[in-house]
């Protein structure tokens, strides 16, 4: 993909002031991307991947496994760069159904709906708790098995749920904090998307 120049120049001053870090080269661009769209450099210690995480998402997007993502801000960030690459479908939980159960949200009803349709989707949960809450009961119960899980959301009623992942089986990115949001989860994925197509 290719940077303007102020881009370029934004990344050059975060390498500068991150100098040294342990993360592998994949690992580093993801966070240096979350870093470049949120201006937070704790970022480079709250990240959290399965060892084969970014070698499973990036199978499946060569694959142009389908995307499921809780909220529209996500999928409006990511179509534009699948567009131009793999042409993964991006389906978006909030935007599945009409009429949620009271009890739950629209992302976690549609998440719900999604999940029969697309049990080995790549999962993108950067905003919605109770999303995360039935990623989570999904994946627990064999339903789905996702080919990729990233779960970003800030959690404060339940903040177990996202580090349940490190526990499972499933390829997994997630942030080892309250701190996220949809902003960080479309950071990650684009960037993955952008390193997978550099790959391929």
């Amino acid at each position: 993909m290719n940077l303007h120049i102020t881009d370029a120049q934004s990344l050059a001053i975060i390498d500068q002031e991150i100098s040294t870090h342990q993360l592998s080269p994949a690992q580093y661009e993801i966070v240096r991307q979350i870093i470049y769209s949120t201006a937070d450099f704790d970022y480079l210690h709250l990240l959290r991947c399965s060892a084969d995480a970014l070698f499973h998402g990036a199978a499946a997007l060569a694959a142009r496994t389908p995307i499921i993502v809780d909220v529209p801000m996500i999928q409006v960030s990511l179509v534009p760069l699948l567009q131009q690459t793999f042409c993964n479908p991006v389906y978006c939980c909030t935007t599945a159904v009409t009429r949620p159960p009271i009890k739950q949200t629209k992302a976690a009803w549609g998440l719900e709906i999604l999940a029969k349709q697309h049990p080995n989707g790549i999962y993108i949960i950067g905003q919605d708790e109770s999303a995360l809450t039935n990623l989570v009961q999904l994946i627990d119960s064999k339903t789905i098995e996702p080919a990729l899980a990233i779960a970003t959301p800030p959690l404060f009623l339940n903040p177990v749920q996202k580090q349940w992942l490190e526990n499972c089986a499933i390829p997994h990115i997630y942030l080892n904090s309250r701190k996220g949001g949809a902003i960080v989860a479309a950071s990650i994925i684009n960037s993955l998307v952008a390193l997978t197509w550099q790959a391929y």
